[in-house]
């Protein structure tokens, strides 16, 4: 969880559902796509609208026919400006065997924090 003061920009919380640390100002959960606030489909649909992806890697690896098993790893690290590493997490490990494939997708989806305050606004005006 952040350290920042609730309603500032990069404000963290733990999802009810997944215990993951989220943004406080999320509709949505991105691990467990779970709704968290009244109004969260409105609230998402905004944020989705002003939402840019900024960074999306995809790619695919194949086991060859013959060989041996192998283990794989997913981590995922987040370092600042200076280098310096801010987080890293292990998504997810596994094992592929002959012929086998899989397919990983990281994408790093950005909104403004102005934008997602002016979006509760929106959203909390009695109609």
């Amino acid at each position: 969880m952040s350290n920042l003061r609730p309603g500032q920009t990069g404000a963290t919380r733990q999802c009810p559902h997944c215990r993951e640390t989220i943004l406080e100002s999320a509709a949505v959960c991105p691990a467990c796509k779970h709704h968290l606030r009244y109004g969260a489909v409105g609230d998402s649909e905004v944020a989705q609208q002003l939402a840019i992806v900024p960074l999306r890697i995809e790619g695919t690896i194949r086991h060859p026919p013959d060989g041996e098993p192998w283990e794989y790893t997913v981590v995922v690290t987040i370092n600042n400006d200076r280098g310096e590493e801010i987080a890293r997490r292990l998504v997810g490990v596994g094992t592929l065997s002959p012929n086998e494939q899989r397919s990983f997708t990281l994408s790093v989806e950005a909104v403004s924090g102005k934008s997602k305050r002016q979006g509760d606004a929106r959203l909390r005006q009695p109609g």
